[in-house]
């Protein structure tokens, strides 16, 4: 009789996207390729993968719902002249489309977390097949249900990657300088940080969080030390049976050293000017990240005597061309071709990388890869990805005075650039591979299945 197939089932906001959506596809897709029964539950399907299946959303609206509608077509035509009218609309949408969309936005007006997402409890159902192991990427976004965990961890082995700071607090992806989220969140000095309450819940958010972990039985991993210390911390800490170090990797066939000339022809970039590069999504408005920083840092390097001309580089967002004395800052809109990003990290001669806050940014990692020599803000993860001096420097957050220092210093020493790539791409060889990252999490599936009978006897 031939062998079952381990089936496995990965959990994430959307199937193609940057960050850690990235990380749940990359997964998904190597686990298929290697003959694993692959399965990707998305809250938002765009690829169209045959084995990616959309979390179907909450029902709709009932029949009586038309009046609604009706009356909120009849208030829009004159809600420009009426400002009140807007008002009306807004519920008149919400109350057609039924109890469950009233019930979710009362909640939300008190600012409490949305966890209402019934389909969440029929996640094992979506694929053909009950999965073996469930690993679970970023549970927020408007999706599933949290309190599904405890039942889902006592089904089957339950992983969850950690990828930001959400599981942690009261309601946000990273919590900066706040240490409530130790100890039970409240007086939130900023609601509006992504994802964003209308109104200070965040005590009662933590310690419904609470209450699901110490039910759940759940395995935890993270790509940085730095986070996994923090969930260590954390009400998190109460549910989780494992905790695992696994970094992220990338595909080495396609994020490699290349030769810069032949990339700059294909995109069309100029050959004769150094060229930083920052990659992000949204690279100007994400409060994560600090474009500020980055362009200041560029702006001082270019008045401190720097004779070359620079070419900043903002791959991520669309805007118009910037001139800044002898510094151009280009935007060029967030690629979905792999290939096509990876040519942009071999045409540069530096990759730069500050942000207010961060975990274990793929980005860098595929700027080590590429063999490009990093400059980054010292903050989460990051430190654990670059060697100081080796591969690259690290700066205080928000020193854009240091940053451009070290910019200066290696666009004058083309000798040091040229030793710190090779180093940064052997480095990422070494630790970043994508193939380690996927050995890691098979052999820790394989271990789990071989020991869930004999926990759950």
């Amino acid at each position: 009789m031939a062998k079952k197939k381990i089936s496995i089932l990965q959990v994430s906001t959307v199937d193609i996207g940057g960050g850690a959506e990235k990380v749940a596809w990359t997964l998904f897709k190597a686990y298929e390729a290697l003959g694993y029964d692959s399965w990707l539950a998305a809250g938002r399907n765009y690829s169209h993968d045959s084995h990616v299946i959309e979390i179907p959303s909450p029902p709709q609206s009932a029949p009586w719902a038309r009046l609604c509608w009706l009356l909120h077509g009849r208030f829009s035509r004159v809600a420009q002249l009426f400002p009140a009218a807007e008002k009306i609309c807004y519920w008149l949408r919400i109350i057609a489309q039924g109890a469950p969309e009233i019930k979710r936005e009362l909640a939300k007006e008190l600012g409490r977390e949305d966890f209402n997402f019934p389909s969440t409890r029929h996640l094992l159902r979506l694929p053909p097949g009950k999965p073996d192991i469930l690993h679970c990427h970023n549970l927020h976004g408007g999706y599933f249900d949290l309190r599904e965990l405890p039942k889902l961890s006592r089904q089957l082995p339950t992983i969850i990657t950690l990828h930001d700071e959400w599981l942690l607090s009261g309601h946000c992806a990273y919590t900066f300088t706040c240490n409530r989220w130790r100890s039970g969140c409240g007086s939130c000095p900023d609601v509006s940080i992504y994802p964003e309450i209308r109104r200070d819940a965040s005590a009662d958010n933590w310690q419904r969080k609470k209450n699901i972990y110490a039910r759940s039985r759940l395995h935890i991993a993270a790509p940085s030390k730095w986070l996994m210390d923090r969930a260590s911390q954390s009400m998190l800490a109460a549910g989780a049976s494992e905790k695992r170090i696994i970094p992220y990797g990338v595909d080495l066939s396609l994020f490699c050293p290349e030769n810069k000339k032949k990339a700059r022809l294909e995109l069309g970039l100029p050959l004769d000017v150094d060229i930083v590069l920052f990659v992000a999504n949204r690279v100007r408005q994400n409060i994560f990240k600090d474009y500020e920083t980055l362009r200041r840092a560029v702006e001082i390097a270019a008045q401190a005597g720097y004779p070359q001309k620079i070419l900043f580089i903002a791959l991520g967002d669309d805007a118009p061309e910037e001139q800044s004395g002898s510094v151009e800052l280009r935007f060029i809109p967030y690629q979905k071709d792999a290939r096509v990003i990876a040519r942009y990290y071999q045409a540069a001669d530096l990759y730069l990388h500050a942000a207010k806050a961060d975990n274990f940014p793929n980005t860098i990692l595929e700027a080590l890869a590429c063999g490009v020599p990093v400059i980054a803000t010292a903050v989460g993860g990051i430190p654990e990805q670059i060697t100081e001096g080796v591969t690259g420097f690290l700066t205080a957050p928000g020193d854009s005075t240091d940053m451009a220092h070290k910019i200066t210093h290696l666009l004058n020493a083309p000798d040091v650039r040229l030793r710190m790539g090779q180093a940064a791409a052997a480095d990422a060889k070494s630790r970043f591979n994508l193939d380690r990252q996927v050995t890691d999490y098979a052999d820790w599936y394989a271990d789990l299945l071989h020991r869930w009978p004999k926990q759950n006897a």
